[in-house]
């Protein structure tokens, strides 16, 4: 060992601790009881789990366009923007899990693509979910959406045949 390598008394400490404490955590999430928290839970996720025990968080089932769904914890005080953020983690955990690395362009998926609950698109993302209709256990699904231009903008396509035409003139 040089001396470089050496490991403060402190440190080892440190690292055995770390080791007891996953230890335990993998034994506690074992339990039954626990089934609901993630593998590898972050403290907004513990705190989200609390908060359902005490009903001041409520869970949402998000349908995908293909029909599946995934089950999401939020506090009752989120916002679209907040799911929004919740539905893209969990979905890139589940891919990552499943299939390993996939890129999913959530740009796009919101440019295509919005959330609607009882047949009302959800557009406003700092709107409070509560304020707009959704409860305890509802359905959010994926709709598509098209974003609707403004007087005197065109699409990128007509942009594109415009400026082609212009450049045949020339």
């Amino acid at each position: 060992m040089e001396s470089g390598d050496v490991v403060g008394i402190g440190d080892y400490d440190v690292e055995t601790k770390r080791e007891k404490l996953r230890s335990l955590l993998s034994q506690l999430l074992v339990d039954p009881i626990l089934a609901d928290v993630p593998g590898n839970p972050t403290l907004s996720d513990v705190v989200t789990l609390v908060s359902l025990e005490k009903g001041s968080a409520m869970r949402l089932s998000i349908v995908k366009l293909d029909g599946s769904s995934l089950d999401v914890a939020v506090m009752n005080s989120a916002t679209l923007k907040d799911l929004k953020i919740l539905i893209k983690k969990k979905v890139n955990e589940m891919e990552q899990a499943n299939m390993g690395h996939r890129h999913i362009s959530w740009k796009h998926v919101w440019s295509n693509f919005c959330l609607s609950c009882n047949n009302e698109k959800l557009l406003d993302d700092d709107a409070v979910l509560q304020d707009v209709g959704v409860r305890n256990n509802s359905q959010i699904a994926f709709v598509p959406y098209v974003m609707k231009k403004g007087p005197g903008r065109h699409s990128k396509r007509k942009k594109h045949r415009l400026f082609r035409s212009l450049h045949k003139t020339c």
